[in-house]
């Protein structure tokens, strides 16, 4: 799917996942392993918090109302799977893969996914704060309807990414790479850092008022009454 911009420029649109699950079975083998193997499970309000499933595959499977503080899922896959209302502070998916996944009414604070591949995520609803998405590759990723407070982007790829009805408030976008990212829905624009790798992106006309300090300030402009 293409869109125009409002000067005619067009925008690939992301791709969204089409998850469908198959009948699930409860999750019934205790805490998570490293390098795990999940497969058609469903983990329902289930407290993860500290355990190590780092290198974990999460295929067809269902995450709901599950606590994540601490969680350490460093290169874990999350294939063809949903998360719903996850929560927790300080969840570690540095390096992870997410294919084909939703994220529901989240609830998280400082979740790291530095180096992590994104491709065809839904992630809507809820409020993330301090996401690190540092050196990520972001494709074919919505962010709807939900709140991003600091989010990072510093160093990212993002490709076909939206964000409609989001919240974006000091974003990082030092060194990022933006190619068909479209920000023009977007609830509310606010860029901390980086306002020049803006290249590539969409926005509209009054966010480009909005950011008219940030880029003077970024170009050397001064602006005097």
């Amino acid at each position: 799917m293409v869109t125009a911009g409002g000067d005619g420029t067009r925008v690939k649109a992301a791709r969204r996942p089409e998850v469908r699950l198959p009948a699930l079975e409860p999750h019934t083998d205790g805490e998570l392993e490293p390098d795990g193997d999940y497969d058609g499970l469903e983990f329902s309000a289930a407290d993860l918090s500290g355990q190590d499933g780092g290198g974990a595959r999460f295929m067809d499977c269902a995450l709901t109302e599950c606590a994540l503080d601490g969680t350490r899922l460093t290169r874990a896959r999350f294939l063809d799977s949903v998360l719903t209302a996850p929560r927790g502070v300080g969840t570690d998916l540095a390096e992870a893969t997410l294919r084909d996944v939703e994220v529901r009414d989240a609830r998280l604070g400082g979740v790291q996914l530095h180096g992590a591949v994104l491709e065809r995520v839904l992630i809507r609803g809820g409020k993330i704060d301090y996401l690190n998405l540092r050196g990520a590759r972001v494709r074919d990723v919505v962010f709807e309807n939900c709140v991003l407070v600091q989010p990072d982007f510093g160093g990212a790829v993002l490709e076909r990414v939206s964000f409609p009805g989001s919240v974006l408030k000091g974003a990082e976008l030092a060194g990022a790479t933006l190619k068909d990212v479209d920000l023009r829905e977007a609830a509310s624009l606010e860029v901390a850092r980086g306002v020049d790798r803006l290249a590539g992106a969409v926005i509209s006309t009054g966010q480009l008022l909005d950011l008219a300090p940030v880029l003077a300030a970024a170009l050397g402009i001064r602006v005097e009454q």
